[in-house]
């Protein structure tokens, strides 16, 4: 296919570049300003009153600013992106003592002024990341209601912009709000109109609509017809209209931190890091988990013993539950829970097999289902069956954050693919927890787990830890 290029369209290439209609990344980015200028000054007021000295008031302000905007924190491509955002400020924070550090061996030599701001960092990222949060979810609900959204035009094949599409509604509230597609295969438009995407013509067209739409965001698909000198120009074309111009690799489930481009005599490469599994990387990882786990049975001991009690109360068996479990590279362990059903429930199993609610894959779940005690069914909701495998964690078994953990006969029906699920430890907790647990299909629980194991960080296990709270209080897919 043969793309020209209209006398009209080079006109408008020729222009001088339109304004771009971003008016909620500025906001965000003035609000931020004041709420690091207001951060720094509270963390030196905080130092003067624990040591009384007032050089710090005036050097801690516009170091921090400095110091968020050298790690790039009012980027517009990390406002709004949580983890990524967060890990900007705390590089920002290590930094500032490097920077006192500087000043102090080439100016000042003030071991005070060294020592506030060094100390000065931790209340003033104890106070920059809760506002990064509130901003973040506030942004969030705009866009869930619609607001501060960018008109988005979709330009490539049809298959490839039916697998972005399903990317992008799975995932939430976001940005990008779909106005229509502009396909290199327009004989396949039946396809895109069935989901109610209206298609706005050919990649022909494409300079029209933007013009005609109002679009703010143009994302392109790779197509054959779409070659290098074709890119380009489109790149122009978006630039000469104010249009953010988005190339869509379709690499889904990779966080940004493992995409770095890489350029190659002109060439811009995009390198995927690959997933860093290994012991040493992971010691961090244990020592959090066995300590936190140690210190949880502590604190919990005694609602454990008395949730024991009443699971003995509530119907005859023992109040744990003892179950083959597959781990780390497919090694079996004995998983600890609190008893929820009744002891004859594995016999039961294959009489309620045609019941099952998760038909789609291999797990066996129920709504309503008769096995369940009084007590298990509370238990279930609460997430409290789950708190013996505290124990587990703390002898190495499983992780506080991790895939869901299988039953043997689930893994012997694991596709070779499924099975990167076991190069980690399964969790207590996990994305497939937090995102609607067994509410899931199948597949979406197996993109989690596999998403997971690729992307892992100690910032994508605290992250889940944080949100694990409100996923056990709405108790959604809990049953």
């Amino acid at each position: 296919m043969t793309i020209e290029v209209t006398h009209e369209q080079l006109d408008v290439e020729l222009r001088r570049p339109a304004a771009r209609r971003r008016p909620w990344d500025r906001k965000y980015r003035t609000v931020l300003l004041v709420a690091d200028g207001l951060a720094a000054v509270v963390a030196a007021l905080l130092i003067h009153g624990a040591y009384g000295r007032w050089a710090v008031a005036l050097v801690l302000p516009p170091t921090w600013i400095l110091a968020m905007l050298a790690h790039r924190t009012y980027d517009r491509g990390a406002l709004g992106q949580g983890t990524e955002e967060y890990r900007r400020v705390l590089r920002g924070a290590v930094a500032l003592p490097a920077l006192a550090a500087v000043a102090y061996w080439l100016f000042a030599h003030d071991s005070d002024l060294f020592h506030d701001m060094t100390m000065a960092a931790v209340p003033a990222v104890a106070i920059a990341l809760p506002v990064r949060h509130l901003l973040r979810r506030r942004l969030l609900r705009r866009w869930a209601r619609g607001r501060d959204r960018s008109s988005t035009l979709l330009v490539g094949p049809a298959q490839g912009i039916l697998e972005l599409v399903a990317v992008l509604r799975r995932g939430g509230a976001q940005e990008l709000q779909l106005a229509g597609v502009c396909l290199t295969d327009p004989e396949n438009a039946t396809e895109i109109r069935k989901l109610g995407i209206p298609v706005l013509g050919g990649v022909d067209d494409m300079h029209d609509v933007v013009r005609v739409m109002g679009v703010s965001t143009m994302v392109v698909l790779p197509a054959p017809e779409l070659d290098a000198s074709v890119l380009r120009r489109m790149s122009w074309t978006a630039a000469a209209q104010g249009v953010d111009f988005l190339l869509a690799p379709m690499l889904a489930d990779v966080s940004a931190p493992r995409l770095a481009v890489r350029p190659t005599n002109g060439v811009p490469l995009v390198r995927i890091q690959a997933p860093n599994l290994s012991r040493f990387a992971r010691l961090p990882k244990q020592l959090l988990d066995r300590s936190l786990a140690a210190v949880l049975l502590l604190l919990l001991a005694l609602p454990m013993l008395l949730v024991a009690l009443v699971v003995r109360l509530d119907s005859s068996g023992p109040a744990l539950f003892r179950q083959q479990r597959v781990g780390r590279y497919g090694d079996h362990f004995t998983m600890l829970k609190f008893r929820t059903m009744r002891p004859d429930s594995e016999a039961l199993k294959a009489e309620l097999k045609h019941l099952n609610e998760n038909s789609d894959g291999l797990l066996f779940k129920m709504k309503q289902d008769p096995r369940v005690t009084r007590v298990g069914a509370f238990l279930r909701r609460s997430s409290l069956d789950e708190l013996p495998q505290l124990l587990n964690v703390v002898r190495g078994d499983m992780s506080l954050v991790g895939p869901r953990p299988p039953l043997p006969e689930e893994v012997e029906e694991y596709t070779s693919d499924i099975k990167r699920r076991l190069l980690v430890k399964p969790g207590l907790t996990g994305l497939w927890q937090v995102s609607g647990r067994s509410d899931l299909p199948w597949d979406e629980a197996v993109r989690l787990d596999l998403g997971y194991v690729d992307n892992w960080s100690m910032g994508l296990d605290l992250t889940i830890l944080l949100r694990t709270g409100s996923a056990v209080v709405r108790g959604t897919g809990a049953y």
